[in-house]
């Protein structure tokens, strides 16, 4: 399944849970409020009087009582929205779980950490924060709204119990989740479930309030509304945890089918079915299996890896069996497990127990060596036109083997002070500064007046301690810098964020001579930390000549210096996409890309295919797509959902 496929897909389906959801909750709300009604109408003494239902069923009362009911399951919902707002870090922490410090010198830590790097990178999507489980079973998870707030979680005992092959699998098959939209339904469907759920507590704080304040009353004096109110309680708690039954009914289905995508997805992103697969079995032969010890295991069991909680029946299980999905990945298996162990760290292995250090764990994959030197000459080998621009779109979302192989490469290549440089918080700002400012020496001297005024003095120091090593960079290594860079910026406070975006508008706006991809890495940078401003995605590609025009005027004059060739690789754009488009002559600002852009965020997902392939028909007109010309569609694609892998018919030979 391809990337836009796949995420209309998740699309669709929140829509048809939430109204399956939806359609449960009015079922709910009438019965609840058929309940209540009739507990009011109890209440009020009429035990005796003429039909006591008609009364509970009169227009006024049921309408009142039906608002207060919605209101309860729409405010329980909401509220629990609200709290898992920050995304997947909210989730993390509700686990109990632990920001990995990039620093580490765990060698078991670092390893997890190098693993969703190189992922990311090679995914070309940002990298997610990271947390630690300090829980012995073997599992992990990954949440999030959307790919800048995202975070996955794995547990010690998953770090400790599998090797890197094994452990590679897991964190592919997160990735799947986040790059396939899993992530954003998973979130919905817990706030809507606590929606519903909310009604049963009510009616069991009920029960219990009337319990205790019924011990020692005289069933003499206001027994029918004591009554009623246990009665209302018993009700409530009834339709409440009824509701949530067939909530988690409907969320184990829709959950057991994408763990069996993921799965899929794991063994085509690192074409090793015996690491997802290996990971699966030892996960069969633990004794504590993937049970998870934190309070909120159970809200949270459609998001991991294995099951987290023990489940009444198959119908509400939000896993697959184990076994079968061995089989999926491993039709082989002779069903033999390794010998069922107690939770003790198993003995490293030499590749495990390699020093931690930043640099040798990146190299732990077995790819060894530097850039080759064919990667600076022209991306895309013998591919070109359509069939470039239709590798291009197809690989979108779609890591794979070399791509992992070339992010390794890509981040060994890069000098190793840098690498640290960018995991630390001070440090993180001052790569960032270093690789917007510009290349005009003139620029340079006002950016740094820039950052002089406005930037915190730590900062300045490291980007003097950086000075030397940011000019070795080549095209290529600045856009896994930032990638590497995001997690420690998005940890900034928000005095510390507002600081750091003013430096970074001062800096594009003391650029004399702005181009194209200092724009989209800026823009990058922000998107990565805030996320694209939500809006709703309803528009198509003739309600947007304007922004189509601005931007793919920029791409076509990035990589060509002829009019007649940026007029030709327009006119071929508009081929694409079905449109007429305007030449923009002169250089776009930074403001005026900015319009472009939060246009174009609003096109439906059908079409952005159609998009990225006019945008690579601009920069490959020229017959050849150079690394800088790479890098800035990577850039901009990436602030338009999707992500590019670092290789394939944009990567590195």
């Amino acid at each position: 399944m391809d990337f836009f496929t796949a995420q209309d897909r998740a699309r669709r389906q929140t829509g048809r849970l939430v109204v399956l959801l939806l359609l449960a909750v009015v079922g709910l709300v009438v019965a609840a409020s058929v309940l209540v009604a009739l507990a009011v109408v109890l209440m009020d003494g009429q035990l005796g009087g003429p039909d006591p239902l008609a009364r509970a069923l009169a227009p006024e009362l049921f309408a009142w009582v039906t608002l207060a009911v919605v209101a309860v399951v729409v405010g329980g919902a909401v509220m629990r929205h609200l709290q898992l707002r920050a995304g997947g870090s909210a989730v993390a922490e509700a686990l109990g779980g632990r920001p990995l410090n990039p620093e580490t010198r765990d060698a078991d830590e670092r390893k997890l950490l190098n693993l969703v790097e190189e992922m990311a990178i090679a995914s070309g999507m940002p990298v997610p924060s990271v947390y630690l489980l300090e829980d012995a079973a073997i599992n992990a998870f990954a949440a999030g709204h959307e790919s800048h707030d995202a975070a996955i979680g794995v547990t010690r005992g998953a770090i400790e119990h599998l090797d890197r092959d094994q452990l590679q699998g897991v964190i592919a098959h997160e990735f799947s989740h986040i790059l396939h939209g899993d992530m954003r339904l998973n979130l919905r469907l817990v706030a809507l479930l606590h929606g519903i759920l909310v009604i049963g507590l009510i009616g069991q704080l009920l029960l219990r309030g009337a319990a205790m304040t019924g011990r020692g009353r005289s069933s003499r004096r206001g027994g029918g509304g004591h009554m009623a109110v246990m009665a209302g309680g018993a009700a409530l708690m009834l339709v409440g945890y009824a509701g949530t039954l067939c909530g988690n009914l409907i969320k184990a289905a829709v959950s057991r089918q994408r763990e069996f995508l993921a799965d899929a997805s794991a063994v085509q992103y690192t074409r090793n079915p015996e690491g997802i697969g290996g990971a699966l079995q030892t996960l069969a032969a633990y004794r504590l299996g993937s049970r998870l010890m934190a309070s909120q295991a159970a809200e949270f069991s459609h998001l991991y890896f294995g099951s987290g909680v023990r489940h009444m029946s198959r119908f509400t299980a939000t896993h697959p069996p184990l076994e079968a999905r061995i089989r999926r990945v491993l039709p082989r298996w002779d069903g033999s497990l390794p010998e069922p162990f107690a939770p003790t760290p198993k003995a490293a292995s030499s590749q495990d127990s390699a020093t931690p250090s930043r640099q040798g764990s990146i190299l732990a994959g077995g790819v060894s060596g530097g850039m080759s030197g064919g990667s600076r000459e022209g991306i895309g080998g013998a591919l070109t036109g359509a069939a470039l621009a239709g590798a291009v779109v197809a690989s979108v979302g779609q890591p794979d083997p070399a791509a992992l192989a070339a992010a390794r490469r890509r981040l060994a290549s890069i000098d190793a002070r840098l690498i640290d440089a960018a995991h630390e918080p001070f440090a993180a700002r001052a790569v960032v500064y270093g690789i917007l400012m510009g290349v005009d020496p003139a620029s340079r001297d006002a950016q740094r007046r820039v950052l002089a005024n406005q930037a915190l003095p730590e900062v300045l120091r490291e980007l003097d301690a950086l000075a030397e090593l940011l000019p070795s960079l080549t095209p290529g290594d600045r856009l896994p810098l930032i990638e590497l860079a995001l997690p420690q910026l998005r940890q900034l406070s928000a005095a510390q964020f507002a600081r750091f975006r003013h430096c970074l508008t001062g800096l594009m706006a003391a650029e004399t001579v702005p181009g194209a991809l200092q724009w989209a890495l800026h823009r990058l940078v922000l998107v990565g930390i805030e996320g694209e401003r939500r809006a709703r995605r309803d528009r198509r590609l003739r309600d947007l000549t304007g922004p189509l025009s601005l931007l793919l005027s920029t791409l076509a004059r990035s990589g060509l210096a002829s009019m007649d060739e940026q007029r030709e690789s327009l006119d071929q754009a508009g081929r694409a996409l079905g449109v007429e488009l305007d030449l923009v002559r002169e250089p776009s600002t930074a403001a005026e890309l900015d319009w472009a852009m939060e246009r174009l965020a609003r096109l439906v997902q059908a079409e952005r295919a159609v998009l990225l392939t006019a945008m690579v028909c601009c920069v490959e007109q020229d017959g050849r797509i150079v690394p800088e010309e790479a890098e800035l569609l990577r850039a901009v694609a990436w602030t338009l959902g999707c992500p590019l892998p670092l290789r394939g018919a944009l990567g590195e030979e």
